[in-house]
């Protein structure tokens, strides 16, 4: 492997946008498990509330 074909390797950007993708998700991902009960409860008195308003037609 010559410098010159190492070099290009350090320049090569086409995997950058690879780890951009995996870095949100593994946010996302991150942020869904510290905040998972309040996520449920929210989903839950959401679903509640459409019920309750279905429920009177």
């Amino acid at each position: 492997m010559s410098l010159r074909s190492v070099q290009d390797l350090f320049r090569d950007e086409d995997g950058m946008g690879t780890v951009e993708i995996i870095l949100i998700i593994v946010v996302l991902v991150g942020l869904v498990v510290i905040f998972r009960n309040q996520i449920t409860s929210i989903v839950n008195s959401l679903f509640k509330k459409i019920t309750n308003r279905t429920e009177d037609f």
